[in-house]
């Protein structure tokens, strides 16, 4: 999202006499608070309820797919509600003032994009698609569903990914990257994860060259006894999608 301000979108838009908005199933405290952390040059509207989410569903324009985490043992502070059913994925949605779409994608939530945290359509991929769809007849049809977009990023591997959640909870349980206004930003806490990883692995490869075999096995298998719920819990809550699976209320 905050791509497409840094590479002069957001102004292109305006420009052409368009306008963009963020959409999130944040509270609006939390929206707002993105806005100005991110920098993100658009305006951002909390939709805990769903109601923009259900009106773009009801005109057939994006439905999108949801999930709730729970609280993930208690990960997730108390500020994080989604009261509408969950939090939904990422979508991007481009309407003429009169209706017609002309540009849609939706996230596909899975083991590669980690459960949608990751890859998004480019930016400037997007206006491309945008500007192209405006130089169609006024009764062109709308966009169909863009299923292969170029992405901006791709997600390490799964068990990787695992491993820095539970970096992120000092080994004693996977917690979430989540948005935490006022705290080190996502970014900089998954370098940490990254640092904290390396010696951890490192710490293991020291105790079986010095340690004795057994004691090394013992302490290993009391560690994976106590994360084995969290990673459990990860692999249940974050969504798989198959390909054919389609959003709840889809048109």
């Amino acid at each position: 999202m905050r791509g497409f301000n840094r590479e002069g979108v957001v102004r292109a838009i305006r420009d052409a006499g368009g306008q963009v908005y963020a959409v999130t199933s944040e509270p609006q405290a939390l929206a707002r608070n993105a806005q100005e952390e991110w920098e993100t040059g658009m305006e951002h509207v909390g939709d805990p309820h769903r109601e923009i989410l259900d009106s773009c569903i009801e005109r057939g324009w994006l439905s999108l797919f949801s999930a709730d985490f729970g609280d993930l043992n208690g990960a997730l502070p108390d500020w994080v509600s989604h009261p509408g059913g969950g939090y939904f994925q990422p979508g991007v949605l481009a309407v003429r003032s009169e209706g017609r779409v002309l540009y849609r994608w939706r996230c596909r939530p899975s083991r590669e994009n980690i459960g949608g945290a990751v890859a998004r359509p480019k930016p400037d991929y997007v206006w491309r698609e945008v500007q192209a769809a405006l130089q169609e007849p006024a009764d062109a049809p709308d966009a169909a569903l863009d299923e292969a977009p170029e992405l901006d990023a791709s997600a390490p591997p799964w068990p990787v990914f695992v491993l820095l959640l539970l970096a992120n909870g000092w080994f004693l349980r996977p917690v979430p990257f989540n948005y935490r206004p006022g705290e080190n930003t996502v970014p900089a806490r998954i370098r940490n994860a990254f640092l904290r990883l390396t010696g951890f692995v490192g710490l293991w490869v020291a105790a079986g060259l010095f340690l004795p075999t057994w004691a090394v096995a013992l302490a290993f298998t009391g560690w994976m006894v106590k994360v084995a719920p969290g990673i459990r819990l990860v692999n249940e809550r974050f969504q798989n999608v198959g390909p054919t699976e389609e959003p709840a209320g889809a048109r």
